[in-house]
C-alpha cells in the first residue's frame, strides 16, 4: 500500500478510524444497550416465544457484529478504491 503523501495517507487512517468508530458503537448499542441497559423494555416484545431482551443478549449481538463485519469489508473496499490502494 503506497500513497502519494503523507496527507493522503492521514486522510485514509482518518476516515477508516471514522468506519471503525461508528460500527463499534452500533455494536456497543446493540451488545450492551439492547442486552443489559434496556432489557426489561424490551422484554415486553416476543418473538418465537423468547423475550426480545433475552434474545438480544444470547442471539442478536452475534449476528450484528457479523453483519457489521460484512459491512465493514464493503466500506474499506470502498475507501481502498477512493484512496486508490486496493488490492489486486
Amino acid at each position: 500500500m503506497a500513497f502519494a503523501s503523507k496527507e493522503q495517507a492521514q486522510a485514509y487512517w482518518k476516515q477508516n478510524l471514522s468506519i471503525m468508530g461508528s460500527l463499534l458503537a452500533i455494536w456497543f448499542v446493540v451488545s450492551y444497550g439492547a442486552g443489559i441497559l434496556f432489557v426489561d423494555a424490551l422484554n415486553t416484545i416476543q418473538i418465537g416465544g423468547f423475550k426480545l431482551g433475552f434474545w438480544f443478549s444470547q442471539q442478536g449481538a452475534i449476528y450484528t457484529f457479523v453483519a457489521l463485519i460484512f459491512v465493514y469489508v464493503v466500506r474499506m473496499n470502498a475507501l481502498d478504491r477512493k484512496f486508490n490502494v486496493q488490492e489486486d
